[in-house]
């Protein structure tokens, strides 16, 4: 039904671990095979190609359904239908950011104080002369194929250039000075194909299980059972996300509760909720979380 297209490159490796999670695998012959298979009924045709290509080759209607970041669409231009953000990158869960950087002893501390005619070096032209041409600045903007944070200061005076961290950039003796874009990898969609209801209905089905796997990152389920005395005093330990389910046990027992909290919050939460009276606490992996 759907056509579909998925990053090659940096965001490769994050992507397919999100599909096979969301129990929609792709499968290839290869690591470097550009056609894939996913079996699923909703999906027949799966193409990696890079996610500076995909946002065009979606509004050209080349594919239905396609993964890319917001920085390629805002740098093509492209007319999509973004189903949503889908929150993880190469590395961490945190978006990318659009930067404008420059020389850490340079006089300039904003975007503003660049002179007419700078030099800048970016992998998006089109998206850096849109923004200098709305501040009113002159640049002779040159397109990078890569490395270039290392073209400062003896190619250029700054660079545009993405960053999860700025860890690159600080150690190429370089200082961020304003933020162009911040930039979530992104669901898109051909506009035909998203007004077909049965396409689109698809699309949201594919939407939902990928969500849930990224909602799901990072929590756990905690289960346990607690003394009627005891209930206020475990409920206030928990923590505020999401209201926890709380069901009466057999005889009048006590309570069964349950919730789903921060990972990272679980080796403090656990004992200290053993001590508030509650026993039998289970510790669950969640695969989804669908609201």
């Amino acid at each position: 039904m759907l056509s579909l297209v998925l990053p090659k490159g940096s965001l490769e490796k994050a992507t397919l671990e999100l599909f096979d999670a969301a129990d929609i695998p792709v499968n290839r012959s290869s690591d470097v095979a550009y056609r894939a298979t996913i079996n699923d009924p909703r999906i027949d045709q799966v193409r990696i190609l890079r996610p500076q290509e995909i946002p065009r080759y979606v509004a050209d209607g080349l594919f239905d359904l396609g993964i890319t970041g917001r920085d390629w669409v805002a740098e093509t231009g492209s007319d999509v239908v973004s189903l949503g953000q889908l929150q993880y990158s190469k590395n961490t869960s945190r978006p990318i950011r659009m930067v404008l950087a420059v020389p850490d002893d340079s006089p300039w501390n904003a975007a503003e104080d660049l002179p007419q005619g700078v030099k800048i070096s970016s992998e998006y032209p089109a998206l850096t002369k849109r923004f200098f041409d709305d501040l009113g600045i002159e640049a002779d903007i040159a397109l990078s194929y890569g490395a270039t944070e290392a073209k400062v200061p003896d190619i250029v005076d700054a660079v545009v250039e993405i960053t999860e961290t700025g860890r690159a950039l600080r150690a190429a003796g370089l200082k961020i000075i304003h933020t162009i874009l911040t930039s979530y990898t992104e669901l898109i969609a051909n506009p035909a194909s998203h007004a077909d209801p049965e396409r689109r209905h698809a699309m949201e089905q594919i939407h939902t299980l990928l969500g849930g796997v990224l909602e799901a990152r990072g929590k756990v389920l905690v289960k346990m059972n607690v003394p009627s005395a005891s209930l206020d005093k475990v409920i206030d330990l928990l923590p505020s996300m999401k209201a926890p389910t709380v069901n009466e046990l057999f005889g009048g027992h006590g309570y069964a509760v349950e919730t789903v909290v921060p990972k990272v919050d679980i080796n403090v939460l656990i004992p200290e909720l053993r001590d508030a009276g509650a026993s039998d606490i289970i510790e669950l992996p969640l695969a989804k979380i669908v609201h």
